[in-house]
């Protein structure tokens, strides 16, 4: 079962939705008590919104016997707030972490059991709150962004690093004299400018945009960019001790290689895992992959959250 509801992050409605296993729907109870169960909060990635590749996950982690809280960042969606298509890591990281906090209300909930699931730019952010938000009892990451200025230094030349430079540089000092955001497309068609420009992320979003139902816009801010470029999720790996770490990751993904994900795992604690899929930075939504991906999700979680 699930509903679609909002919580409230500094003043501003994100979008929402809960699922519910079906024994606690129906009312079931064990010895004349509500049963509360443990809990995974999911959230999309840069640019993207909670009903593209996400509910399927959503649905299986319910099917499982676990509640799943799947929301819309602020700017995003279907969640409030201007100016539209913003991604600041820091104020995402105060969704997700309010996210947790609604979500350990809920009644359904065991609120010292909590899991979270994120996907790229949400993957960064979940190793980010696992570090420091000691509410997180496990973690999935997959195709994590787990140092962009490594990656944009691997996605494009510094030829083209410096004219991007340039062009916030520019847009900083227009939005200091006008409060004008401009933007830059998130996907586009091959040799076309945009952020995410490869021909994966193109064809994928444009096979999942209609699942928001209007509400995804392809762009993303300079602003957001400019943050984007410098974000290390987490510079102090052994913080995450002793929470239980789950990377999916993918060889030929050239968004969030997995060499350099693969190094966050050599170097993390345990406790930890590390899985690769055959394809690229979307596959773990499809196939095969999704079968990889969603299965080693589940069973980290049924590990660390259901025996907890």
């Amino acid at each position: 079962m699930q509903r679609k509801t909002s919580f409230e992050s500094k003043g501003l409605r994100c979008s929402v939705t809960f699922y519910t296993p079906d024994q606690i729907a129906s009312g079931d109870a064990c010895g004349g008590l509500r049963l509360r169960l443990p809990a995974i909060v999911m959230a999309h990635g840069i640019g993207l919104t909670k009903e593209m590749g996400l509910p399927q996950f959503a649905e299986k982690f319910a099917q499982a016997g676990f509640v799943v809280s799947l929301f819309d960042y602020r700017y995003q969606g279907a969640s409030e707030g201007e100016p539209r298509g913003q991604m600041l890591p820091t104020e995402q990281h105060e969704d997700f972490r309010n996210a947790i906090t609604w979500t350990q209300l809920q009644s359904e909930v065991d609120p010292e059991r909590i899991g979270l699931w994120g996907f790229s730019y949400s993957g960064g952010h979940a190793l980010h709150l696992a570090a420091f938000d000691p509410r997180v009892k496990a973690i999935v990451a997959q195709m994590p962004t787990v140092n962009a200025f490594l990656i944009s230094r691997r996605a494009a030349s510094p030829l083209q690093l410096e004219e991007l430079t340039k062009i916030i540089s520019l847009d900083r000092i227009k939005r200091y004299q006008t409060k004008e955001v401009s933007y830059l497309p998130l996907v586009a068609l091959p040799g076309e400018p945009s952020f995410l420009a490869t021909p994966d992320a193109f064809n994928w979003v444009e096979s999942n945009k209609s699942a928001s139902e209007g509400r995804w816009e392809n762009r993303i801010s300079f602003e957001s960019i400019e943050h984007c470029l410098y974000y290390e999720p987490a510079p102090h790996l052994e913080a995450i001790f002793p929470t239980p770490l789950c990377l999916i990751t993918g060889e030929k993904d050239f968004l969030s290689p997995a060499d350099i994900t693969a190094n966050v795992h050599a170097r993390a604690m345990e406790l930890k895992s590390l899985t690769i899929l055959k394809g690229g930075h979307f596959d773990g939504f499809q196939g095969e992959g999704f079968e990889i991906a969603s299965t080693t999700a589940l069973r980290w979680f049924e590990k660390y959250l259901k025996q907890a």
